[in-house]
């Protein structure tokens, strides 16, 4: 079985879902839906650092990233934001993940990095308009 015609899709799905995640952490936090921030109900208060700012992030980069809409540099950042919660919120707690309550926020890093390494895929913004360039006729 050629399981290579499968890849493209399945990476796009796999964009898409992480991306659908962060963006409902960022609307929890910034907007209190779906719990609230850390499922207190409510939201952060606006411009609290760096819990709201955060929270913003998640919302705009995920919504970017899920979309396939520049798709490459919101994964940077979204990478770094949850690579400074790690080491910044988690990490000074315990050495592991598991000891310190930062699995989520390790798996979100690297996801958002090979996400910005190998790009959208092809079921995106960013591959649409790929795609429509390529088609555009030079002028002489």
């Amino acid at each position: 079985m050629d399981t290579h015609k499968y890849v493209g899709p399945v990476w796009s799905l796999f964009r898409i879902v992480v991306g659908l995640l962060f963006t409902l952490h960022g609307a929890a936090t910034v907007f209190g839906v779906f719990g609230g921030n850390q499922g207190k109900g409510e939201a952060l208060p606006m411009g609290q650092w760096p819990g709201w700012w955060a929270g913003l992030i998640q919302l705009v980069c995920g919504l970017l990233v899920m979309a396939g809409l520049f798709a490459r540099p919101a994964a940077v950042l979204a990478s770094g934001s949850m690579a400074y919660a790690y080491f910044v919120v988690h990490q000074p707690h315990a050495l592991l993940p598991t000891q310190n309550g930062g699995a989520e926020a390790a798996l979100y890093a690297w996801s958002f990095l090979a996400i910005a390494v190998v790009g959208a895929g092809p079921w995106s913004v960013d591959a649409l308009w790929r795609r429509d360039r390529a088609e555009v006729p030079a002028v002489a």
